[in-house]
Order: structure tokens, then sequence, then C-alpha cells
């Protein structure tokens, strides 16, 4: 039971799924995405559009991504970015519903699913070069919204302040606190007993870059992004809770995080899912779908 309970705290904490299995997707020959001039959004049916699953080319790297749904004139492509250890096939039913109504697509980042392996330590700048190259290939000149669930929320609201003349909107899931690493040592000693010790000395280790991306995650402030429409949803089911002694206090910091990230823009709100845990567009899919509505409703009016 402890060892349950620390690691459903610890994909929390540092989103990564420990042990998760990786599910290749049916691969359509390779392009030059991030090669060849970025696609015009006024191109009555974008030369480089495409439905399914392939593989294109960013950085150097072999990135696996998939899109579906169409462009709504004037309206944004939503990109959806999982968590640490989860591949793009988590979110494919989630992301046929979104693309009901929106251009969608999601990606696998380097270590994840079927893209490439990274060579070394990376940071969140690296990461967001890739990043870069993918709404390159599947956006082109359209507004971009990005919808991230835990690393990947942290890892879009990281991006979008950089990026304010294409990131024109985000929905951030239960987004990785970006104070992580400071929230887990204040609440969890080195002293701490197990399983507790055991949380926070993996929480810190992923932080370091012991995590399938290999990727650096050290706390940061909140930087603004203006006035571009956030919405953040918190989970409702307390399952931090569930660690022994500290289990209050890593909730509370929990939603501390959560409220930090309001700080990315002037329009933002943060509402809780709830009846869910960590995973909202699993849980409540729901409360997920209406957010990114609410949010590519605001973009595109």
């Amino acid at each position: 039971m402890a060892r349950r309970i620390t690691l459903t705290a610890v994909t929390a904490l540092c989103c990564v799924a420990l042990g998760a299995g990786l599910v290749a997707c049916e691969e359509v020959p390779e392009d030059s995405g991030s090669a060849s001039p970025a696609p015009s959004a006024s191109s009555p049916a974008d030369a480089k559009a495409f439905s399914g699953t392939k593989k294109i080319s960013v950085e150097g790297h072999s990135v696996n991504v998939s899109c579906s749904g169409d462009a709504v004139d004037g309206g944004p492509v939503v990109v959806l970015m999982t968590g640490l250890g989860d591949d793009l096939t988590k979110m494919s039913g989630f992301q046929k519903t979104v693309s009901e109504e929106n251009r969608v697509c999601s990606f696998d980042r380097l270590g994840q699913g079927a893209s490439d392996k990274p060579a070394g330590p990376r940071t969140v700048a690296d990461s967001g070069k890739i990043l870069t190259g993918v709404l390159d290939r599947v956006a082109g000149d359209r507004p971009v919204v990005l919808a991230g669930h835990s690393l990947g929320g942290l890892l879009a609201a990281r991006y979008a302040p950089e990026h304010q003349d294409r990131i024109k909107g985000l929905v951030l899931m239960d987004a990785t606190s970006p104070t992580t690493t400071a929230d887990i040592s204040k609440v969890i000693p080195a002293s701490a007993e197990a399983p507790a010790d055991e949380l926070r000395a993996q929480t810190l280790a992923v932080n370091k870059g012991e995590n399938p991306e290999m990727l650096l995650l050290p706390d940061g402030p909140v930087r603004t992004a203006g006035d571009i429409p956030v919405e953040a949803v918190q989970h409702g089911v307390r399952y931090l809770g569930e660690v022994p002694t500290y289990g209050d206090d890593l909730e509370r910091v929990w939603t501390e995080g959560q409220h930090q990230w309001l700080g990315i823009s002037t329009d933002s709100e943060l509402s809780t899912a709830e009846k869910s845990a960590h995973d909202i567009y699993v849980d409540r899919p729901d409360l997920a779908v209406a957010a990114i509505r609410s949010v590519t409703a605001r973009v595109t009016g």
C-alpha cells in the first residue's frame, strides 16, 4: 500500500509514470517538417496539413505527431501536451473528442513514445525548441492554444511568455507547480521515514534529470504572457493526502502551485475538477473539453 501511494504521488509531483509502457503508433514516411518554410494559414487547404500519426524531423530528431479535425476559419490549432512518461496514445480518445470542433494535434516529446530518445541532459528551453518545430509544421501561421497536463502544463506555461506572437491561449490541467523542488523539500524533511522519504528522493531525482526525457526541471518564477485567456483546472480528489504525515501539506502546496500559474495572464481562471484525481482529461473529460472550447472560442472571437 505504501509503495502504491508513493508512486501515485510521484506521478503528480514529478509527472513521471514509472514503468509506463510505450505504445508505438502507425508510421507514415518521415518528412522534413522543420526544414521547410512554415505553411500559410491563409492557404485554402494547408499543403502540409495531415490527419493521423506520422514522424516529422525537428532539430535533427524524429518526432511522433498526431493530428485530427479541421481548422475553423480564424480559429486556433489546439496542441495537447502530455505528462512526463505518457505518450500521445494516452490522449487519443480525448483528442478525438476535442477534434469534433477544432483542429487538434499532439506529439511525443523526446524520450516519450515513438519519438527519438534524448542523447543527454536537456533543459526546458531545449524542449521548447522541439515544440517550436512541431508548431511550425502543424500550425504554420495560425494561432495556437496549448493544452497541457501535468509536466505538459508546466512546459506550456514556460513556453507561452516567450512566444506571445503565436500562443494565444492556455489550458493547464493539474500543471506541475513552478516550485516543485522547493515545495517537496519544505514539506518532507530529509529525515522523513518511509514512504515519504522515497517520495522526496524520487521527486528531487526526477527534477535533476533522472526521467525518461532527461529534462532538468529547476524551480522558477511565473512569467507573464500578457492577457491571453488561461483556464487552469486542478484535481478535486485528495490523493496526495494519502501520504502519511505529510499528505495535507502536499495538497496545500499543490494548490498553491495552481494559484501561482494564474500569474501568467491577467485573464486567467482556476477551477476544481470534482471527482477527478491527477488525470483530469481521463477522469473528467467533460470539464477538460469545456475548458479548451472556452479558450478557443475566446481566441477565435
